[in-house]
């Protein structure tokens, strides 16, 4: 089978996807912190995956940057420092700023009416009774506010690279800024103004909304 064929090969592309989304969940659930060097053999175990698929993954994860192969010494998971973090950011401004421009276009009221109920809803939540669940839910709306945005650009290349950025996005999230009591009114408050300034049509307030919510996220990063 030549190597076009096995490329296109829909089970092989299953298996590597699947290879993929376990290495994402380890780093989003702890078992694999920023900076952890691990061996081969324990992130096969790890992941539970063949030294085989282990390895034809790797070369993915180089080169998206979520990890580095060191020679001695193993694999480095990536690390959560001010490069990284600055880097990160000024990715997802560009990209956003375009998901914005487009959604001002493209998302119909009623989308927007409902991610403002939602949005509501659990700044409500946080007054009244601000668990871990409560958290929890705020940050899947938040995940899925930013998702929608970027799907209404109808771009596949640019979607693609917001996924990538978007776990780098969410090991800052989890070692720097996880939503809290503190961080979450603040960032829902520019959620809000970013949808209603989408509600105007109006791009440029819309660009300008999304700028400052990115702007203000990553300085509470780069603080913490």
């Amino acid at each position: 089978m030549s190597d076009s064929t096995t490329g296109n090969d829909p089970e092989l592309r299953s298996v590597k996807q699947v290879a993929y989304d376990r290495f994402r969940e380890a780093l989003f659930d702890g078992r694999l912190r920023p900076g952890q060097f691990v061996s081969q053999r324990e992130l096969v175990a790890l992941l539970g995956l063949s030294i085989g698929a282990l390895r034809e993954l790797l070369p993915r994860l180089q080169f998206e940057r979520l990890l580095t192969v060191m020679p001695q010494r193993g694999i480095q998971i990536t690390q959560i420092d001010l490069p990284m973090i600055r880097q990160a950011f000024q990715l997802r401004m560009a990209l956003e700023r375009e998901a914005v421009l487009s959604a001002v276009r493209r998302l119909p009221d009623t989308v927007l009416d409902e991610q403002k109920a939602l949005h509501l809803s659990i700044l409500q939540e946080v007054k009244e009774r601000p668990t871990a669940q409560v958290f929890d839910a705020g940050q899947k709306i938040d995940d899925g506010f930013h998702t929608l945005l970027i799907k209404a650009t109808q771009n596949d290349l640019l979607i693609q690279a917001y996924a990538v950025n978007a776990i780098r996005m969410r090991l800052i999230k989890l070692d720097k800024i996880s939503l809290s009591e503190w961080v979450l009114p603040a960032a829902f408050a520019d959620h809000l103004a970013v949808i209603e300034a989408i509600r105007s049509r109006d791009p440029h307030r819309a660009a300008d909304a999304m700028d400052r919510h990115i702007m203000n996220a990553r300085e509470r990063a780069i603080e913490f």
